[in-house]
């Protein structure tokens, strides 16, 4: 699945995931990026609501991973939480990845090659 760079590329994930930064990356190889607030909403299609973007990425990581890579003041069963509201987002992502023990450049290459694809 070859992906035009005019194609509208979603990002979901927790807190912490890798949204933001990667998101940039992808931005800075020309793709149209939105990075979804789905993690936030109670309404569990929101990302097509406000976004319905061409390709879906759902991005991931552990609680413990995310207290590492953020100050976040939030308890595991906040993190579940989230996990919840992403559940119909995580099942209609094009592409998932568990982002843990990926550095920032693995991630964008598996994304960049699964785009070339």
């Amino acid at each position: 699945m070859t992906i035009n760079k005019d194609a509208l590329i979603g990002l979901v994930g927790p807190c912490a995931s890798g949204k933001s930064t990667i998101g940039a990356r992808l931005k800075e190889n020309g793709y149209r990026i939105k990075h979804i607030a789905q993690e936030h909403s109670f309404v569990k299609d929101m990302w097509q609501r406000i976004t319905n973007p061409d390709l879906l990425i759902f991005l991931d990581a552990s609680y413990p991973i995310t207290r590492q890579r953020r100050a976040l003041d939030w308890s595991e069963t906040d993190y579940l939480e989230q996990q919840r509201r992403l559940t119909h987002a995580r099942e209609h992502a094009d592409l998932y990845i568990f982002t843990d023990n990926l550095s920032i450049d693995t991630v964008t290459e598996q994304i960049l090659k699964f785009l070339a694809d």
